[in-house]
């Protein structure tokens, strides 16, 4: 059976960017960091840092859609945002995870951990991360299982 490699997930938000790193046998997705995604330069550094230290082949962005599927603003601005970590990132596949509800699902699990929404602010993107990262790798398993 082959290894899914080492992905890191992306929530892209207007005030932070969760991320999230799977583990090295690529089942299970963990939060890792969030970082200030006013300063767009200073993320797509440390997020290039991070593909590169953590030495994950993919880079797996949420691609948020309108609850009828199609692409909004958000999705072209998180498009974007995958092409130019693309250029910066040449060794890392870029790939795009339908991201709908994540946040809402995020905050949902978090309330019922007993974490009221102040608390969990600085946590909440790096879980929305971890759940589409979560989704990447068990879509990515069940791919190669079906091939």
């Amino acid at each position: 059976m082959e290894i899914i490699p080492r992905a890191l997930g992306i929530d892209l938000g207007e005030a932070r960017i969760g991320l999230a790193l799977s583990d090295e046998l690529g089942m299970m997705a963990h939060p890792l960091e969030t970082v200030d995604a006013r300063d767009q330069e200073a993320a797509l550094a440390r997020i290039v840092t991070l593909l590169r230290e953590k030495k994950a082949r993919v880079a797996v962005v949420g691609l948020p859609r309108n609850m009828d599927g199609s692409h909004g603003p958000a999705a072209e601005k998180a498009r974007a945002f995958g092409e130019t970590l693309r250029a910066r990132a040449p060794e890392a596949d870029v790939q795009f995870m339908d991201e709908r509800l994540s946040t809402v699902a995020a905050q949902r699990a978090l309330h019922e951990a007993g974490r009221n929404t102040k608390q969990s602010r600085g946590v909440v993107d790096r879980v929305a991360a971890q759940m589409i990262l979560q989704t990447w790798l068990d879509r990515e398993a069940l791919r190669r299982e079906m091939a």
